[in-house]
């Protein structure tokens, strides 16, 4: 097993365990498909899982999901007699099967109470899945089993669950309710109708001064006009 590999499963395991509350040792689903293609890559699924997940795991099944296998004849024998070995989980569908698909999600409803993985290489299932979040998804590419990274469904779940953490419901109405009390609402929403936005200069405060004529500047004129005709009289 890469060493990259291992870090990248045992960086998303923390998540898991860290911000949904998964637990060794952990409840691995299969689907016909997925016990097919660990077959046909000779993986011992078994031996090889619970080192790939750091941790205890217990492999289950479906009724529905031998069902459907058992129906798909003798191609799918092998992967029949694998899925038979796991411990089978009681569905709703005892009495009326469904396909394995639509059995596994039925499994995981309502936040996935059970904690369950989800291993499967059917590509519509894995995107109905990622739709869900807190739920880990196994697949296999090439010989090798690959968990996939959380989806942004499980990523926006843990960001909206930090941020009502920081401040709880209970708070926020808290909050709403002092401030009607108070008449801060309704202050707050004066204040912001009231508020005026900034303006230019005052256009009369940008005209030039005229500058003004002095008596004192006129008198210095006058005076001299009379000196020079007092010197004509002489």
């Amino acid at each position: 097993m890469g060493v990259t590999r291992q870090k990248h499963a045992k960086k998303i395991m923390g998540f898991y365990r860290h911000n949904f509350q998964f637990r060794e040792p952990f409840q691995v689903l299969l689907d016909g498909t997925f016990c097919q293609a660990a077959l046909r890559n000779k993986i011992q699924i078994r031996e090889q899982l619970p080192g790939y997940l750091c941790g205890a795991a217990q492999l289950c099944t479906t009724r529905c999901v031998i069902k459907e296998l058992e129906s798909l004849g003798k191609e799918l024998y092998g992967a029949k007699l694998i899925a038979q070995r796991f411990e089978v989980r009681n569905c709703s569908h005892r009495k009326d099967p469904v396909s394995g698909s639509t059995c596994l999600l039925s499994m995981i409803e309502d936040g996935n109470p059970h904690h369950f993985f989800i291993a499967t290489q059917d590509q519509e299932l894995s995107n109905k899945v990622k739709k869900k979040p807190g739920v880990p998804l196994l697949f296999i590419i090439q010989n090798t089993m690959v968990l996939d990274k959380p989806s942004p469904k499980s990523l926006a779940y843990v960001q909206k669950l930090q941020t009502d953490q920081l401040v709880s419901e209970y708070q926020k109405q808290n909050i709403v309710e002092l401030k009607e009390k108070e008449g801060l609402a309704k202050q707050e929403g004066e204040k912001r109708r009231k508020r005026k936005r900034a303006g230019g200069p005052n256009p009369l405060s940008c005209l030039k001064k005229k500058k003004k004529k002095t008596q004192e500047g006129q008198e210095p004129s006058a005076e001299k006009k009379k000196r020079r005709k007092r010197k004509r009289n002489r």
